[in-house]
């Protein structure tokens, strides 16, 4: 799966948990951010918590553990 296909995944997942919206989390497309070299990644605002990940399982970890429960996701985290 490409990158393009886990955002789109991952912003499905969040509207399907009804946390997308105003002053909600917001899944978005950036550039490089100058981690290129690490993969994919992920960054957690306003916590700038980064993440990089393999599949959609890593993604889902990242929505229950981080998002939904405030815990981050040590052995996803750059």
């Amino acid at each position: 799966m490409g990158a393009q296909e886990i955002r789109d995944y991952a912003k499905n997942r969040i509207k399907s948990l009804n946390l997308n919206g105003k002053n909600k989390i917001r899944i978005n497309n950036a550039g490089c951010l100058d981690r290129c070299d690490e993969g994919p990644v992920i960054v957690v605002y306003p916590d700038e918590v980064w993440y990089t990940y393999v599949d959609k399982e890593d993604v889902d970890e990242i929505i229950d553990e981080h998002l939904i429960n405030g815990r981050t996701v040590e052995r996803l985290r750059i």
